[in-house]
């Protein structure tokens, strides 16, 4: 399941946090590390997760400097703005602005109606885009408080990114399609893309960079200009980051592979060393030499980018392969793309998604312990072979719209059956 799948863990009645001294790793989130975002001076890092809060870390003793509460719902994407106040934005539709050091936003901007899950901010600083599943894009006036919505994509915004001069706005979704909008009157052009599309950004030049849910970089010209592609990998990009150099890219997939790219030759320069800890966010430092990436078990991790290697002692641990007991098993193979999100027994710990545990036979959106779309509850789908062969035959949006679940689907028949032959045999109790 790929970045999007945006899921509320248990709230932790109280985090205490204590000073990291190895230089190598941040830990303090509950749940995965869906947004990271470091200051334009490099000295701090934000970071929302599926457990709701943000923090603010020092990025020099790597301590939490600030955990700021207010979404009620996974935090999806953040940001520092220029006067180095912070933007929160949440599975909750909302965005929230702070100030370090205080306890509440000094403003919240509504208007969404679903997750909102990645913003920009304007070269000029004087404007938010965000990119909601409600289908639109928004643009936040920061002087005045005016807002204006965008319409035209048919399905969630998943990105969105300005251009260096300001001018413009892209936005990409799972609809397939990149949306160049020329401001301020909206005009623009549509670019249709082969696969859903997760992620965008920008380089210093104008080009456009976005990641696609069939494990590809697109590259494209200001205009909108095919300027190639490139394999980031085999499962869906689900972040993106370019280095500020603008020579690099660091492209995550779903399954904890993260691919740096030379963005002049679009040749693969090296893939990280692989944890099987699924990474939700990459940022890198300014001096474009260390990569940081948020993994599904709510570390912050340094990465050696001219390497490949992580930096400090014991930074990957040795994390279980949580299908170890299924090698060889075809259904298993297919699951992997899940084991992101959804564990097969509700004895492990919680992930992003609902546990699988017991599916068949449980009517949707039933599960006390999870905190399902409003959507879902009034559905009267019971989970079946037929019924989850079905969901990936045509995609979540529309076997069951509304849903939380990144859309993604399984074309082949005998691979949907191995599937649910395995969740059969793995799920019961």
């Amino acid at each position: 399941m790929n970045s999007f799948l945006l899921a509320s863990l248990t709230l932790i009645a109280s985090l205490v946090i204590p000073v990291q001294t190895v230089r190598a790793q941040m830990m303090g989130h509950g749940g995965a590390v869906r947004a990271m975002a470091v200051s334009a001076d490099g000295k701090s890092l934000l970071s929302g997760g599926f457990d709701t809060a943000a923090i603010r870390w020092s990025l020099a003793s790597e301590s939490a400097e600030q955990v700021l509460r207010f979404h009620s719902d996974a935090v999806n994407a953040v940001g520092f703005l220029r006067d180095r106040r912070m933007v929160t934005a949440g599975a909750d539709a909302r965005i929230a602005i702070w100030t370090a050091g205080r306890q509440q936003p000094d403003t919240v901007l509504l208007g969404h109606d679903a997750p909102v899950v990645a913003f920009a901010v304007s070269p000029d600083g004087a404007m938010i885009a965000s990119a909601s599943w409600d289908h639109s894009v928004r643009l936040w006036s920061l002087i005045d408080g005016a807002q204006r919505v965008l319409e035209g994509h048919s399905q969630n915004v998943n990105g969105v990114a300005f251009a260096p001069d300001g001018k413009s706005l892209v936005s990409v979704g799972y609809d397939l399609a990149l949306r160049i909008w020329h401001l301020p009157d909206a005009s623009g052009e549509t670019i249709v893309l082969p696969a859903p599309l997760n992620a965008v950004v920008i380089a210093s030049d104008g080009e456009i960079v976005t990641g696609a849910a069939d494990g590809k970089l697109h590259l494209l010209s200001a205009g909108g200009k095919d300027r190639g592609e490139v394999a980031a990998g085999t499962m869906p990009v689900v972040a993106l980051a370019i280095s500020g150099d603008g020579a690099l890219i660091a492209a995550a997939c779903v399954d904890g592979v993260v691919t740096i790219v030379d963005r002049k030759t679009r040749a693969v320069l090296r893939t990280l060393v692989r944890s099987a800890v699924p990474v939700w966010s990459v940022a890198f430092l300014p001096d474009s030499e260390i990569l940081l990436t948020g993994g599904a078990d709510g570390k912050i991790r340094r990465w050696n980018v001219r390497t490949g290697e992580p930096i400090g002692s014991n930074l990957l641990g040795t994390p279980t392969d949580p299908l170890a007991a299924y090698a060889g098993d075809p259904g298993a193979e297919v699951f992997r793309a899940c084991v992101a999100c959804h564990t097969l027994s509700e004895k492990d710990t919680q992930r992003a998604g609902p546990t699988l545990a017991g599916i068949y036979g449980r009517k949707i959106a039933s599960l006390p312990s999870y905190r399902f779309s409003d959507a879902l509850k009034t559905m009267e789908i019971v989970w079946t072979p037929d019924t989850v062969a079905k969901l990936f035959e045509i995609g979540p949006n529309a076997y069951t719209p509304g849903t939380k679940m990144p859309e993604q689907r399984i074309g082949s028949a005998e691979d949907r059956r191995a599937l649910t032959d395995f969740l059969g045999r793995a799920t019961a109790k």
